[in-house]
């Protein structure tokens, strides 16, 4: 009951969500695109989009996170490297910061995933002393090194991020770009994450899929109640 009245509470708080369910309706609700490759399910009428695939990486603390970590949350991920001092690097990481602090309130069910795209140099202690320098609130954010080639495999494969590579000396992800990823793991959204207008574009659209699963849910209440009642 607590949850459904914070939900509520969010949609009045924020109109244009509110607008959005209001003039659409239960059943004909306005949801954000998916990106990346589709298909047509064996059933041949539903269709299959393209998700994040299976990882296991190390966060800031020393311990293992997976794709499972992120069942059923809402996320956004981005690539950085702590030794960066690009000015566009800080952009990203005030703007992820104000994701962080803009569904605080949220923050069981909207999660915010940095992966290194140097994991030569971003150690375990590296990746912590970073958490803390831009005080992130790691119970939300979580900071990862890995394995190279599953960390540039996941950028390129998964994420859908133009990965760059320079022989065997350097290589680089677009770590100005942020992905949005639904509880399915489907990607939602791309966006400059130095671009404070594209940053505004991810909030409204992160409330849109808050929306969406709210109003999916009460969709499945409607459903079952109607077959207790038959």
């Amino acid at each position: 009951m607590k949850s459904k009245i914070l939900i509520l509470l969010f949609l009045l708080t924020f109109p244009s969500v509110f607008y959005v369910v209001l003039t659409t309706g239960k059943a004909n609700f306005i949801h954000l695109n998916y990106f990346g490759e589709k298909k047509l399910a064996p059933n041949g009428k539903d269709t299959i989009h393209h998700s994040i695939r299976p990882f296991k990486l190390v966060n800031q603390n020393g311990d293992t996170i997976s794709d499972k970590t992120y069942e059923e949350k809402i996320y956004v991920l981005n690539y950085f490297d702590t030794k960066s001092t690009s000015i566009n690097s800080g952009k990203v990481v005030a703007e992820m910061l104000r994701v962080q602090e803009k569904f605080a309130f949220a923050s069981e069910s909207v999660k915010l995933l940095s992966l290194t795209m140097k994991p030569e140099n971003d150690s375990v202690p590296a990746l912590e002393t970073y958490s803390k320098m831009v005080h992130a609130d790691t119970k939300t954010w979580s900071f990862a090194t890995g394995d190279k080639k599953l960390l540039y495999d996941l950028a390129r494969n998964s994420y859908l991020l133009n990965v760059l590579e320079n022989n065997e000396k350097a290589d680089s992800v677009q770590n100005e770009k942020l992905v949005l990823v639904d509880k399915e793991k489907h990607i939602r959204g791309f966006y400059d994450g130095s671009n404070i207008k594209e940053i505004n574009n991810l909030l409204d659209d992160i409330k849109v899929l808050i929306a969406e699963y709210y109003i999916k849910d009460e969709i499945k209440k409607d459903k079952l109640n109607k077959r207790k009642n038959e």
